[in-house]
C-alpha cells in the first residue's frame, strides 16, 4: 500500500513538472518558428509612405531612393 500512498502525495508535483515540460517544448517551438519566419510584420510595415508628404516627381524616379 506504500505505493497508493506516494502516488497521492507526489501527484501535484508530478504535474507541475510535467507542465513546466510542455510550457518549455511550446516556447522552443515558438522560437524556432519566428527564427524561420524571418522579419516580422511590423518591420515590413514601416517601409509604406509617409501620407504627409506629398509625391513628387522626384521622388518616383530618383534611383538612390532609400
Amino acid at each position: 500500500m506504500g505505493i497508493h500512498y506516494d502516488y497521492k502525495s507526489t501527484r501535484s508535483a508530478k504535474l507541475m513538472e510535467k507542465q513546466a515540460k510542455r510550457e518549455k517544448k511550446l516556447a522552443e517551438k515558438k522560437a524556432k518558428r519566428l527564427a524561420k519566419e524571418g522579419p516580422s510584420k511590423e518591420e515590413i510595415k514601416d517601409k509604406t509612405l509617409d501620407t504627409s508628404k506629398p509625391i513628387t516627381l522626384d521622388f518616383l524616379t530618383n534611383p538612390n531612393k532609400e
